[in-house]
């Protein structure tokens, strides 16, 4: 059997459809903090077994009887490396044979504060025992379309990348190569550096959306006290904006960039390219 953590969020839902392809049902498990939030997935046929990443114990109930764990990264930026510590400990006990964890791309060298937790977490692997693949992925696109309906109203998208290049893919591409590693044999060891074909700057992104919605969109550079003053001016928490801000400074030195196609050749084709996200999502 196969568990997906975090298995109601965005990522997970999309990696249990692509399993779905080539996976019965009843061989997934999905750990979720909220049952009811995937009722949906039960009526399918799959298992779903309640546990929070706070909560070890629970954990390991959650994975008795798995060979496989897909360890999604919590959401809950500072609280990451206790959570993973408790799947990967749960994971130890229930003799998982394998995890497949959702790293950031080029976790070892990447200048974003992000990567210190999935540091953390990758090295709780090495020392855990259990058989261990990283898939670290680039940022997803759907991260700067959110900022879409802002740019379009005041005709500015900004950001504080710079000229730093963004090789990034939509979370789909992410949940469908890590539905192929998880199912595939051998996989123990590797690390995966996961980005989309092409780079792209934020004033490339402008000029494609001023394309496609025939509205004028300018790129702006911000620092980075100007960007976080102004994303939590925007509504978002303190802390959720100073870690995009600190997000796109790391873009500017190119932390979010990799021309590897690792993901590609992972997924059997391209990279949905930057245009036809641009145009789903203001088809949206």
């Amino acid at each position: 059997m196969i568990a997906i953590t975090g298995a109601s969020g965005q990522l997970g839902r999309l990696a249990i459809e692509e399993l779905l392809k080539t996976t019965a049902p009843e061989k997934l498990v999905a750990v979720v903090r909220n049952p009811a939030k995937v009722e949906d997935l039960a009526a399918r046929g799959i298992q779903v077994r309640q546990a929070d990443y706070g909560d070890e114990a629970a954990l390991r109930a959650a994975l008795q009887g798995v060979e496989k764990v897909l360890l999604i990264s919590s959401s809950e930026v500072g609280q990451r490396a206790p959570q993973h510590r408790n799947v990967i400990n749960a994971a130890a006990g229930a003799q998982v044979q394998l995890i497949a964890y959702t790293s950031l791309l080029h976790a070892d060298r990447s200048p974003l504060g992000l990567a210190d937790e999935h540091v953390a977490t990758e090295k709780m692997l090495a020392d855990s025992g259990v058989p261990y693949v990283l898939l670290r992925n680039g940022w997803y696109v759907e991260n700067y379309l959110a900022s879409l309906p802002p740019a379009l109203q005041h005709g500015v998208f900004i950001g504080s990348a710079g000229e730093g290049k963004i090789a990034a893919a939509p979370r789909a591409d992410y949940a469908a190569a890590a539905a192929r590693v998880i199912t595939a044999n051998n996989q123990a060891g590797k690390v995966y550096e996961l980005a989309g074909d092409s780079g792209w700057t934020l004033a490339d992104l402008s000029a494609e959306i001023s394309r496609q919605s025939n509205r004028s969109v300018v790129y702006q550079n911000l620092s980075e006290a100007d960007f976080t003053a102004a994303l939590v001016g925007a509504g978002l928490p303190q802390g959720l904006a100073a870690m995009l801000a600190d997000s796109d400074i790391g873009a500017s030195k190119g932390g979010l960039y990799d021309d590897s196609r690792q993901l590609s050749r992972l997924l059997g084709r391209p990279t949905v390219p930057l245009a036809q996200s641009v145009r789903t999502a203001l088809a949206q």
